[in-house]
């Protein structure tokens, strides 16, 4: 096999098979592609597309029964020889020298591929006692100079601490740190940034970006995000559903796709690019409508001296979604759930203005009356995997609520089927289980469950993070036309702007437990009075390669700003 000299790792015909009980599943099938020095080639798809696998078998850590069926994936090694690591037992000491030396890898999720037990600085110079045995003392010196590289602030002592003490965009950076320790010359990052808020996904781009430069690494970069690949890609490969529908340099890609698939990927980023059609189109809600919450100078601290709200005010009319945005800790999720009364806050009123037009504070409400209201007020959970029982099939998740409220026998399953129809749901597939829906479906029936007792008032937190950008903007335009239909009204907690800029009315930015600004949606976008707002914004990636904005994006520190 010829290889030019700026090809690092040539993949050809890949095929990495499952066989299941009903046949075989076609992961990766015949997948082919090229990497040279210095490059990022991005693979992008949507979630079940084997972009994954295709990354997994490079290094041949497919989970089992899987395999490499066929291919070959030709590695040029630092000695000057290739070697054909399709051909390589998995549990041979041949990949295992490959692996972290040669090729390393960053995962979706840190908190699952780093050890709770150990110190970070241990797990970082593994690697170099494996590969090098290179002597303790060193290690900490190499040790010191990763994390330098990485920006962890304070490496003296960030060296001697333990996972759970960094949050989840400082464990992506021991991650890249570990990924980096051998000098790899090929990075392999799979969805490294999806768990992420935007100015913490912006900080992770911008960090591998610059260590490719430095390094001179080739980037196997594995998304299902287009606006990321505009940003990052010099190449893109389109996977769907094993295989590969097109290929080619970004600017091709996004400013003239050949394939269907392609075209519907960048579609659905530049959707959310704007407000939602559908918003557009309603009368405006008058400003002296009475409201439906009211809630004045919250405050709520945890037993470990954080105050996780501080002095919140804020407002939610009838019909009305409210957008609570900022990063991870600013407060939002802790917020939505006071409003439920899960937490209960030390401070303030929640004044909830009932049907018959009586108002009642939830923070002071006694059990009895929650129960009522938690029907009218409902949430929506990020994690559709978690709020749903693996024990109980779809259609008795759905019913739970409806039960609760003392609905029975043919009533209760004509409304399930009702409600499964309304969210896009096949009602023939109520006797499933939730293990067999694809994540957006996930969410679909998280809210049917949550819209089952015809409620009011809808926390959704974070409900669209965990999916594709496809997906994203359906469950959006779900949510809008429920709204209309049913009369609802919105308390929607994000990360990200383009969601909140696509489907809310009013945004309320969080920073620290505060609030720093609120206002219309368009008036906050478009002209924002604080400097956090202005930084949320410019972190979103632009689904365009001509208009890279990232490196350029604006930087908020606290009481000062950096472009």
């Amino acid at each position: 096999m010829t290889m030019t000299s700026d090809t690092i790792l040539k993949v050809e015909d890949l095929k990495t098979y499952f066989p299941t009980r009903t046949g075989v599943f076609k992961a990766v099938d015949g997948v082919s592609f090229e990497l040279k020095r210095g490059q990022t080639l991005c693979v992008v798809g949507e979630s079940g597309s084997g972009k994954s696998v295709t990354a997994r078998s490079i290094l041949q850590i497919v989970d089992r029964p899987g395999r490499i069926e066929s291919g070959s994936i030709i590695l040029a090694k630092r000695e000057g020889n290739a070697v054909d690591l399709a051909k390589l037992d998995p549990r041979g000491k041949e990949i295992r020298d490959v692996r972290g030396k040669e090729i390393a890898m960053i995962f979706q999720e840190p908190m699952s591929s780093l050890s709770p037990v150990h110190r970070i600085g241990e797990q970082i110079g593994e690697a170099l006692r494996i590969h090098f045995g290179t002597p303790k003392k060193e290690r900490r010196e190499r040790v010191l100079e990763l994390l330098r590289q990485v920006e962890i602030p304070r490496p003296e002592t960030a060296i001697d601490r333990y996972t759970f003490e960094f949050s989840g965009g400082m464990r992506q950076r021991v991650m890249i740190a570990m990924a980096l320790a051998c000098k790899p010359s090929v990075l392999i990052a799979d969805e490294p940034t999806t768990a992420l808020d935007v100015t913490t996904q912006a900080e992770i781009l911008d960090l591998i970006k610059k260590l490719q430069q430095s390094h001179g690494m080739a980037v196997l970069f594995i998304t299902h995000d287009m606006g990321v690949v505009a940003e990052i890609a010099d190449e893109v490969l389109v996977m769907y559903r094993g295989k590969v529908m097109e290929h080619g340099l970004v600017d091709k890609i996004f400013h003239a796709p050949q394939n269907d698939y392609t075209r519907a990927l960048i579609g659905s980023v530049v959707k959310l690019e704007k407000k939602a059609e559908v918003r557009l189109s309603r009368p405006p809600i008058k400003p002296d409508t009475p409201a439906l919450v009211e809630v004045k100078n919250l405050s709520l601290q945890f037993p470990s001296g954080l105050k996780a709200v501080n002095g919140v005010s804020l407002t939610v009319r009838p019909g009305e979604t409210l957008g609570i945005v900022g990063e991870s800790g600013s407060g939002k999720t802790t917020m939505g759930r006071c409003l439920l009364r899960i937490y209960d806050p030390q401070e303030g009123e929640i004044n909830y203005r009932r049907p018959d037009g009586n108002i009642i504070d939830l923070c002071s409400s006694n059990k009895s009356e929650l129960k009522n209201i938690r029907r009218e007020v409902r949430m929506i959970f990020q994690d559709p995997v978690g709020s749903l029982s693996p024990r109980k099939t779809v259609g008795q998740i759905i019913a739970e609520p409806l039960k609760l409220a003392g609905m029975k026998g043919k009533e209760l399953d004509d409304r399930v089927a009702e409600l499964m129809q309304q969210v896009g749901l096949e009602p023939a597939w109520r006797e499933r289980y939730p293990h067999a829906f694809s994540g957006g479906q996930r969410q679909r029936i998280g809210i049917a469950r949550a819209i089952a007792v015809k409620p009011r008032l809808i926390v959704a937190d974070e409900a669209t993070s965990a999916l594709d950008v496809s997906l994203r903007s359906q469950v959006l335009d779900l949510m809008m036309k429920l709204q209309d239909e049913l009369g609802l009204s919105y308390v929607f907690i994000s990360h990200d702007m383009s969601v909140i800029r696509y489907m809310c009315d009013r945004v309320a930015v969080m920073y620290r437990g505060r609030i720093v600004e609120e206002g219309e949606t368009d008036q906050v976008v478009n002209h924002p009075a604080h400097d956090y707002t202005r930084a949320l914004l410019s972190a979103i990636p632009h689904p365009d390669p001509r208009d890279r904005r990232i490196q350029k994006r604006f930087r908020y520190a606290d009481g000062q700003t950096a472009q």
